[in-house]
């Protein structure tokens, strides 16, 4: 029999890495032969993965990519292989690209800066502005033409017929969107969960571990916004003093050396996150919002306090707090800012008031 090989090939980004290796863990215990493809400097930043030697030539059955490698899909074309898209945000928010880009372009751009403005997709909830994919609103300034790309991975998409998209999410989280578009052949095969091997473009001490061993069940507050998100000095402020005031032990993972904080919580460069999560200290997990931070999150059974900034995470925000009424979504000030007050009502609400019974009791599900 021919062994099946398999090209994978990843976005340079931790949170591109870790899905697309744990979906390379997957297709290698099935007894499939895989060539996992990114940089050299994010291969060379990952710890426990060991160089390629002895790389020989194998026929490729198929080439899998993630979102931003909009050259594969033509590159596998011109070699006449198979390729599939691993698609690392949720179904909702691929389905909003779908319909931007066939249709829905002109009602939204009107309509991107009216906060009464609300649209209906198929098979997807009442969207507001606030809750679109933050590369459809012009006001969002970046150096990168995000737009522009997604409008060439969907293009890409519609050449084929049927074309294989391969989503980090399942079928009890988004049913209906799986199902929406019609052109693709979707399929579930998340929650695609990094566990302990390789991926890891930070190392860090576990000390946090036994930190958290020492502290009552569900009395910690968990704070981290990912990899990439960086927050003003500003709203770090007030995340200090929103902190401070819930006056609850809190682990929050941030680069910057937080000494004035050390005697009320613990302040880390890096942490498992997954570990994190999965220990019963963990009451709330205040976070970005990204797609593998609400996957993690939503395994672990943590109620979620969201403070989305960019891409898919505005979408991720509106999913916890309105469909599976996991969590709270932080209010902005006049100033774009989430103040301390902010911080703490959302964090008691979750933890303590009986509002957030629900909450912690969809997380559990």
């Amino acid at each position: 029999m021919v062994q099946l090989h398999f090209l994978v090939v990843s976005f340079p980004a931790q949170g591109h890495i870790n899905p697309s290796l744990q979906f390379a863990k997957r297709l290698i215990r099935i007894g499939v032969h895989v060539t996992f493809v990114t940089s050299v400097s994010a291969h060379r930043r990952m710890t426990n993965t060991p160089t390629l030697e002895g790389l020989t030539r194998r026929w490729l059955t198929c080439i899998v990519y993630n979102f931003l490698l909009t050259w594969v899909p033509e590159l596998a074309r011109d070699l006449h292989v198979r390729s599939a898209l691993v698609w690392i945000q949720p179904v909702a928010v691929l389905d909003i690209y779908y319909y931007y880009f066939n249709g829905y372009d002109d009602v939204i751009d009107r309509n991107n800066n009216d906060p009464s403005f609300c649209l209906e997709l198929p098979g997807l909830p009442f969207l507001t502005c606030i809750d679109l994919p933050s590369f459809l609103i012009p006001s969002i300034n970046t150096r990168l033409p995000f737009k522009s790309l997604f409008r060439e991975l969907i293009q890409n998409l519609e050449k084929e017929t049927k074309a294989r998209v391969l989503v980090n999410s399942f079928e009890a989280l988004e049913a209906e969107a799986l199902r929406s578009i019609d052109k693709f052949n979707m399929a579930a095969i998340g929650p695609l969960i990094h566990t302990s091997f390789g991926g890891d473009l930070i190392s860090s001490s576990m000390d946090y571990m036994d930190w958290l061993n020492s502290k009552p069940e569900a009395s910690v507050v968990y704070v981290s916004f990912g990899t990439t998100s960086a927050l003003s000095k500003m709203q770090e402020r007030e995340i200090d003093r929103g902190l401070l005031e819930c006056r609850r032990p809190f682990l929050w993972v941030i680069l910057e050396n937080m000494e004035e904080l050390k005697k009320y919580g613990m302040v880390v460069p890096w942490c498992s996150q997954v570990e994190v999560l999965c220990n019963s200290s963990i009451g709330c997990f205040v976070t970005h919002c990204g797609w593998n931070s609400t996957m993690e999150g939503l395994i672990a059974g943590v109620p979620m306090v969201t403070l989305p900034q960019w891409s898919d995470q505005t979408t991720n925000a509106k999913l916890i707090k309105d469909v599976w009424k996991t969590g709270l979504r932080l209010n902005l000030s006049e100033k774009g800012l989430v103040e301390g007050d902010e911080l703490t009502r959302c964090v008691e609400m979750v933890m303590e008031e009986e509002n957030g019974e629900k909450m912690r009791k969809n997380a559990k599900r």
